[in-house]
């Protein structure tokens, strides 16, 4: 029996409870703040929504200018999605006439001089932040990191785990396990992942400024010059103009298992790369110009679609905590934000998002090699630049699979799932999920891809203007409902508790930077 079969008639057949009702999951969402002429803002980051460095739920992500809204995690959707609204309608509230970004590719943009990198204070950890943010500036350009996106943060409950792990594999520990499964998922998603460039790309088109002096392989918007496309495009933030490297291409990271996993990283965090070393770690007053001459700085500048994590504690680098204690959840990165959408994601997106993962996670997962390697990366590509098109094909294995029978073959997976799922929920609703979304696959102009495309040619607006008009109703929109009294209460504590947070760290501090550097990087040398 294939194992997401068996593993469906085992969680429908146990009676102790509904275990997929248990989900955990939770987002971060980066927007640009623009000003009213739809300007990258140069103000800095707002006093009044605290600290950038301490701040739970509000901080920034490359630049001061790129807000970032996390929402702890919880076992309800609906919750998160209130959570964001109310960071939003707070934040609103605090930038005075400025606005959100409602698109993933950014606003007009001047060059690399006008975008302002994220400041944390004076503290180790504050200069660290940003001097990494400075090295990621002169290896890839600033104007690549004001591109935003969503973090789709996912796990699985305790009791599921126990329950596999008890039929399948009882002499194993269950961090072990969970670390396994998780690996498991994780290819699958890579496998898979361009589904969700179709479903839910949202970026076919930037402003001709994000391109200037750059190589590309786009094309005016028919007779608009100020717009470039491809008319097929989906997410064209997920191709070689986004949060792609070059020098990362030859970074090969196996998935197939934790001991790979972090032995093929820690090696891009600890040798030197000459193109980095001749950008140099200092510049000639001995300021530095990037935490290391290494192919990574930390585990962050990995442009991955999805990354297992686990908490850390202070001070402790991210990938000995998950050597130390396995896998604790997964972080989808490839989502685009949604213009159409005020919080640029929804309750459909989500609920779409936790069937495909559970699909991942459930269906039997082989281990990777490098034919799949390079298939995943070509599939992606052609994804991003084609996705649309009716006749595209992908790679699978070693034939070619035209996408849309690919897609309905995994939405019939999916079906399964749901159907599970909504027992446990006692519901139809996650069935209802997947006959929304299918109706994409039959009909591409419903994806928010075609969308903005034909808005534009409707409209006769350029890609900067839509942009525009979705960014200034969304404003409205949160600012036309006022916040509870008592949640804007709150938020203002947090932001002067996060303020006092920063002092402290800042007057704690005695060891000196170079010092700090040292040792926050000798913590690589674990025996594997």
């Amino acid at each position: 029996m294939p194992l997401l079969k068996s593993r469906l008639t085992l969680l429908a057949n146990d009676p102790s409870s509904r275990l997929l009702s248990g989900l955990v999951r939770g987002i971060e969402k980066e927007s640009l703040r623009v000003t009213p002429a739809g300007t990258l803002a140069q103000t800095p980051h707002p006093v009044a929504l605290g600290s950038a460095l301490t701040h739970p739920q509000i901080t920034t992500d490359y630049s001061e200018s790129l807000l970032e809204f996390i929402t702890p995690p919880s076992g309800k959707a609906d919750q998160v999605l209130e959570t964001l609204e109310n960071i939003h309608r707070f934040t609103y509230r605090q930038i005075g006439n400025e606005l959100l970004w409602a698109n993933s590719m950014p606003c007009q943009l001047s060059g690399d001089s006008d975008i302002p990198v994220g400041q944390y204070g004076s503290s180790n950890i504050g200069r660290m932040k940003t001097i990494y943010r400075l090295g990621l500036g002169h290896r890839y350009g600033r104007l690549m990191q004001t591109i935003a996106g969503i973090h789709y943060n996912f796990s699985a409950p305790y009791t599921l785990w126990e329950l596999l792990r008890k039929h399948e594999q009882p002499d194993q520990s269950l961090q072990t396990f969970k670390t396994d499964n998780y690996f498991s998922l994780i290819r699958n998603f890579r496998r898979h992942f361009w589904l969700l460039l179709y479903l839910f790309g949202a970026s076919p088109g930037v402003c001709r400024s994000f391109v200037r002096g750059r190589q590309h392989h786009l094309e005016s918007f028919g007779k608009d010059e100020h717009s470039l496309h491809t008319p097929w495009a989906t997410s064209l933030r997920m191709g070689d103009l986004g949060y792609q490297s070059k020098a990362q291409e030859q970074l090969v990271v196996c998935y197939n298992d934790l001991k790979n996993y972090v032995s093929t990283l820690r090696q891009a965090l600890v040798k030197p790369y000459p193109e980095y070393e001749a950008v140099g770690l200092r510049d000639d007053n001995g300021d530095y110009r990037q935490l290391s001459t290494h192919l990574l700085q930390i585990e962050n500048e990995f442009y991955s679609t999805i990354r297992p994590k686990r908490t850390t504690r202070s001070g402790e680098i991210p990938l000995w905590a998950l050597w130390e204690r396995g896998v604790e959840y997964i972080e989808v990165r490839c989502i685009d934000l949604n213009p159409y959408l005020p919080l640029g994601i929804d309750k459909l997106q989500m609920d779409f998002l936790d069937i495909f993962l559970l699909t991942c996670l459930l269906s039997s997962s082989p281990a990777s090699d490098d034919q799949e390697y390079r298939n995943i990366l070509e599939n992606q590509r052609r994804t991003v630049y084609q996705g649309r098109d009716p006749n595209l094909t992908l790679r699978d294995v070693h034939n070619e699979r035209p996408l849309r029978d690919w897609a309905s073959a995994l939405f019939a997976d999916m079906r399964s799932v749901a159907e599970l799922m909504d027992l446990h929920h006692q519901s139809d609703h996650y069935q209802q999920t997947l006959n929304t979304l299918q109706l994409r696959l039959d009909d591409p102009s419903l994806t928010p891809s075609a969308r903005i495309l034909n808005e534009m040619s409707e409209t006769g607006k350029t890609y900067f203007r839509v942009s525009m008009d979705h960014a200034t109703r969304h404003r409205e929109y949160f600012l036309d409902t006022p916040l509870a009294p008592d949640i804007d209460e709150q938020f203002r504590e947090q932001a002067i508790k996060s303020l006092q947070q920063q002092r402290e760290i800042e007057a704690a501090d005695t060891q000196p930077f170079d010092q700090f550097l040292a040792d926050y990087y000798r913590q690589y040398d674990f025996k594997l």
